[in-house]
């Protein structure tokens, strides 16, 4: 370990922030986290704040290592990941078709389906379908209240949670505005938890209860007192085991490496798992660093581990 660590501590690591998706400026945050730990450590880290010109950015850094730390598209969804192999540069956390997957909830709740995941019933509404069509197929196999999510979007940007008719063709329509396709999924009222992945450690499951929100949205999410965090969850302990072995098997599933985090609810006993981050935040308010700090992992040693990933 000792001999992984002197090695990294040679190396020019670039910590690749920004973007320009709607979850920019929570990249900016965890980037600045990461950046503060790695000089913290002594390692030689330089923050990339990338805009559309990252290949000319990337390349003038001249780094050795990515720590990749974007939310959202182009750095989660694989088009990041691919260009730093082109270079040959490592870089932490999941590869291109992990990447990919992870970033489309309908992918990843199909490929949940295919491992015996529980996950709520859905309905997946591509841009080019009929609206009138995709509401009455949702109003009979969904029924209501159901939650609209874009396809490829993080942080619960779009979500919507819709109670009757009238309103879902109208929010459809308007999704239909901002995004590219929308997934419409059942709305499951019960305990929000999430599960963070270290390597192949599970770490605790975190409860997440929203103080004012119907469910854990941008907002509950990113403003500090809005939400409260009870870790370990309030979940029996034969149940508690079973989400964990879910979690870690979701992660498998869709090939995620070095770490990430698994979305679910838990209603009348049962989780239903809904997504997958895989490239969880490291803000100050986000969960993974929560969830690592009750299994013992400072946040130093937590960026250690997700930069270690990038050589393993």
């Amino acid at each position: 370990m000792r001999t992984i660590i002197n090695k990294l501590r040679e190396k020019r690591i670039g910590i690749i922030m920004g973007g320009w998706s709607s979850e920019r400026e929570i990249s900016l945050r965890s980037g600045k986290n990461v950046y503060q730990s790695l000089k913290r450590q002594g390692f030689n880290a330089i923050k990339i704040d990338i805009n559309q010109v990252f290949a000319e950015q990337i390349i003038k850094a001249k780094i050795d290592i990515a720590f990749i730390i974007l939310h959202g598209n182009p750095g989660e969804d694989g088009t990041i990941q691919g260009f730093l192999e082109l270079l040959n540069i490592p870089y932490t956390g999941s590869k291109v078709a992990a990447s990919a997957i992870g970033m489309d909830k309908v992918i990843t709740k199909r490929l949940f389906e295919y491992a015996k995941i529980p996950t709520p019933d859905y309905v997946f509404v591509p841009k080019n379908d009929s609206i009138i069509n995709s509401v009455q197929l949702i109003r009979k196999k969904l029924g209501f209240p159901v939650i609209l999510k874009p396809c490829t979007e993080g942080s619960s940007v779009g979500c919507v949670i819709v109670d009757e008719l009238k309103v879902l063709l109208k929010e459809i329509t308007k999704a239909r505005r901002r995004f590219d396709d929308i997934l419409v999924e059942k709305f499951i009222e019960g305990m929000i938890a999430t599960v963070g992945i270290i390597g192949q450690r599970v770490l605790p499951i975190l409860e997440l209860v929203p103080k004012k929100q119907r469910f854990y949205d941008f907002k509950a999410k990113y403003t500090k007192g809005e939400t409260e965090f009870i870790i370990p969850a309030r979940i029996q302990k034969k149940l508690y085991g079973q989400v964990q072995v879910l979690a870690l098997r979701a992660h498998n599933v869709i090939g995620a490496k070095g770490f990430s985090r698994v979305d679910l609810i838990i209603a009348k006993n049962k989780p239903y798992f809904l997504e997958i981050n895989t490239l969880p935040g490291l803000t100050e308010l986000s969960d993974l660093p929560v969830q690592a700090k009750q299994a013992g992992i400072s946040y130093d040693e937590l960026v250690l581990k997700i930069l270690e990933s990038a050589i393993d």
